[in-house]
């Protein structure tokens, strides 16, 4: 069985396509950076007109580099939810006009489900129950998983998510968009204890995550010390912000860790890419003697290879399933 997933739940434009051995075939993934630089974030209504411009070519360009042909396709696979739904749309409509026009079965995947199922491509197997720390740019959340496709939410930003707050200070200093990986760069050569920040707390004792009040303090710490790119703590203030996100990050999967007693953790999501984030989580299983499952970079962010797995499984387990064009995208989980 040969399976085409599609993504569009935010900026990037992908289509990938796997065998139900869940061997990659092709997983091409166009990003709209360059759109998006210039207001600092994602601008929805681009993102959606983008992903119409964008779908038809990264779909055929898909199936080139697998070596097939749409008729080849014995299954279709796209993204649902949660993201912006404008690009969700695009993604849902064009993978149920292929769907229905060569009457083949379409299976709707849930964005953050996928995330963590993308660790199963490399991993068969993972012992169970595990706990996964999902962190991207507009989702930071925790999950129990009792056992396969069993995801029990433990934890959710209440307000900014991880690598909004990394976003949003990198905007602040002028340093470009996507700012997550510009301040994981520049972070490398800084000192991370040079600035002290209060980790955030939260008074109802449980694993949610807030950032805002961080990202408040980081840009007080910026205003108070005149912080630019050319003050001589500008570099050691970035790698004390990144360290605070971390550890406020790896606070809470301590929590949850001691609670739920799981036999192995995952990380995954578009900021599991950076590799302070991933030396850190490695070590703090290694210190509580958990085995640790992180997908390779390229599959932490948005792709569909982790659509059309996830799918993949799905037939594996409920058997081929009915085509239906009654979908619709949700924003939210």
């Amino acid at each position: 069985m040969k399976i085409l997933g599609i993504e569009t739940s935010c900026d990037e434009t992908s289509a990938a396509v796997l065998d139900d051995k869940l061997k990659i075939l092709s997983n091409v993934v166009l990003s709209q950076d360059e759109i998006h630089a210039p207001y600092g974030g994602v601008v929805p209504e681009l993102a959606s007109r983008q992903h119409i411009l964008s779908i038809g070519y990264v779909v055929e360009e898909s199936l080139r580099r697998a070596g097939l042909t749409v008729r080849d396709i014995d299954a279709y696979a796209v993204t649902q939810g949660p993201g912006l739904i404008g690009s969700l749309l695009v993604g849902l409509s064009f993978a149920k006009g292929l769907a229905f026009y060569f009457d083949k079965p379409l299976i709707p995947v849930d964005h953050l489900e996928a995330h963590i199922h993308s660790v199963f491509l490399e991993n068969k197997r993972i012992p169970f129950p595990c706990l996964a720390l999902l962190v991207s740019g507009g989702h930071t959340s925790l999950f129990f998983l009792e056992k396969k496709f069993h995801y029990q939410p433990i934890g959710r930003t209440r307000d900014d998510a991880a690598g909004e707050a990394l976003d949003k200070v990198a905007k602040y200093l002028d340093l470009g968009y996507p700012g997550g990986p510009v301040i994981e760069k520049k972070a490398e050569k800084g000192n991370p204890r040079k600035f002290a920040f209060a980790l955030p707390r939260m008074t109802d004792q449980s694993m949610d995550f807030s950032f805002s009040g961080l990202k408040t303090a980081a840009l007080r710490t910026i205003k108070q010390n005149q912080i630019n790119g050319v003050h001589p703590s500008f570099l050691d203030f970035l790698a004390s912000f990144e360290n605070a996100v971390i550890r406020a990050l790896l606070a809470n999967v301590d929590l949850a860790a001691k609670r739920f007693k799981p036999r192995s953790l995952i990380l995954c999501g578009g900021v599991a890419r950076n590799k302070k984030l991933r030396r850190d989580f490695a070590d703090f299983a290694r210190k509580n003697q958990h085995p640790v499952f992180i997908p390779s970079p390229e599959l932490c962010t948005d792709n569909a290879a982790m659509v059309a797995a996830l799918a993949a499984d799905k037939i594996s387990i409920l058997g081929e399933l009915p085509l239906s064009l009654g979908l619709n995208a949700y924003p939210r989980t």
